[in-house]
């Protein structure tokens, strides 16, 4: 249980940062776009990543294992934490992350802070997040 307050704890200080950023259009004022994109995309990275193994943690107390992130949002799915509404977000989350990883390309880096952008990122790390603080309250 204390690995998964853990695991849960850095998902959420993670999505306060990534949020942080995403929702703060006063930072162009600040800094280049550039910048911007590079600190959105890495914060997004690092939320992903909390979130993934806040998910991993978290149904392993409920005795289900999974080893990847497609098979950990699958199962928290089928648990009814979240709802199907989230599957798509989730899955096009999967996607973006393993772009990032490999992109050199400063255009698709700009395409991708603009996905990371949209409400429904925001909205379905949020609807993960409090799925799983709603189950075991408190971390």
């Amino acid at each position: 249980m204390e690995k998964k307050r853990r695991a849960c704890e850095r998902f959420e200080r993670a999505f306060r940062k990534f949020k942080e950023v995403i929702t703060n259009p006063s930072l162009f004022e600040f800094f280049r776009e550039e910048f911007i994109v590079e600190i959105t995309t890495k914060r997004f990275e690092y939320t992903y990543e909390a979130m993934w193994k806040c998910v991993k943690e978290f149904l392993k107390v409920r005795g289900i294992e999974c080893n990847s992130p497609r098979s950990c949002f699958r199962e928290l799915i089928k648990e009814g934490v979240v709802t199907e509404d989230y599957e798509g977000t989730l899955s096009r989350l999967i996607v973006l992350r393993n772009e990032l990883v490999h992109v050199y390309d400063e255009e698709r880096a700009k395409e991708i802070f603009e996905e990371l952008k949209k409400p429904e990122v925001l909205g379905t790390f949020s609807a993960v997040l409090n799925g799983i603080k709603g189950d075991y309250p408190p971390f």
